[in-house]
């Protein structure tokens, strides 16, 4: 088995060499990928150095079995050809290629079947949000048809990439030495002692683009006619995403139903004790593979209607380990 990692000098890439590792993929020849500017670095792995090369227009992929991509849509538009005209499996974390018809939008715990019929040799990774937020869904929609989902998303600086987390510290040195902050690149707002209710680019309708995923996205996984709002929030948490779920179903379904399906389900761990104040917080779940959902209860709003809480690493889940776990149902591993 012959891997590559496009972009692996950013935060998702290198959480891939970490969740290769600790799941074992089976990697008989390992080789990374980067821009002109990380070309050259070096990076341990399972004890052996391995150095970045320059991405290129080459035949660098030919014996490549699976390539994870992740540099961003302009680099996944750009090289996909390159990277798959040989045969390897292109398992891309842009939102590039997430809704052309001839890819494959995959969740693993939900539709990993879909990942067999790729004409383009691509297959998605969904955007981090939407793919959390789905594996807690799943349970629910085998219980009774989900018709509208309303979100509430609690958004870390980590989805903004590792710079916008370092952006973030610096931001709170600056609140504490200088009483004032003086960085602001990655995001629109200071993100220090504050929540910004943008995420990603306005679009015409008031969306921003990253609420329009959610609604695109989780039609398209749960091959779904569900109709979705979302809210999506950057909140200054470093790492690990949450959301607030309202979900309307055909049937009314009990609090207890709901609890039982997400305790017995893929990728969820139920941590639900309200009245002892238990709950999962964004600090439990980074470093964390599963969704961590609570607060399972009624919507007093609407009588066909649960409401939750989960929250997830966006690196892990959100991102790399989504993309390994999709390899492992293609190559067969367990």
């Amino acid at each position: 088995m012959k891997v590559a990692i496009v972009g692996a000098s950013g935060a998702v890439g290198q959480e891939f060499l970490r969740i290769l590792a600790e799941r074992e993929f089976p990697i008989d020849e390992l080789v990374l990928f980067g821009s002109q500017r990380s070309a050259g670095t070096k990076y341990m792995f399972k004890g052996k150095e391995y150095e970045v090369q320059l991405l290129q227009h080459n035949d660098d992929f030919r014996d490549v079995d699976v390539a994870f991509v992740s540099a961003g849509g302009g680099t996944s538009k750009e090289f996909a050809e390159t990277i798959t005209k040989y045969g390897a499996v292109m398992i891309d974390n842009s939102s590039a290629f997430r809704m052309d018809p001839d890819v494959p939008l995959v969740v693993p715990e939900v539709n990993a079947e879909d990942a067999l019929v790729r004409p383009k040799g691509i297959i998605a990774n969904p955007n981090c949000t939407t793919i959390m937020m789905v594996v807690v869904l799943q349970p629910i929609e085998r219980l009774s048809h989900i018709r509208r989902i309303h979100i509430s998303s609690y958004q870390s600086a980590s989805g903004a990439g590792a710079a916008a987390m370092t952006e973030l510290e610096q931001q709170y040195r600056e609140m504490l030495n200088e009483g004032h902050v003086s960085t602001i690149q990655k995001f629109p707002h200071q993100l220090a002692y504050n929540v910004i209710p943008q995420i990603d680019v306005m679009t015409e309708n008031d969306y921003t683009k990253e609420e329009m995923k959610m609604y695109n996205e989780t039609r398209k996984i749960m091959h779904s006619d569900v109709r979705t709002s979302a809210t999506c929030v950057r909140v200054s948490s470093l790492r690990s995403h949450s959301e607030s779920v309202w979900v309307e179903t055909e049937r009314p379904l009990t609090v207890d139903e709901v609890r039982a399906a997400i305790a017995q389900a893929p990728g969820c761990q139920l941590v639900d004790d309200p009245q002892h104040y238990v709950y999962p917080m964004p600090l439990e779940s980074a470093g964390k593979d599963d969704v961590y959902v609570g607060r399972v209860r009624k919507d007093l709003a609407n009588d066909n209607g649960i409401t939750l809480w989960l929250t997830g690493d966006q690196i892990r889940k959100g991102a790399a380990l989504n993309a390994v776990q999709i390899a492992e149902y293609l190559f067969h591993v367990k």
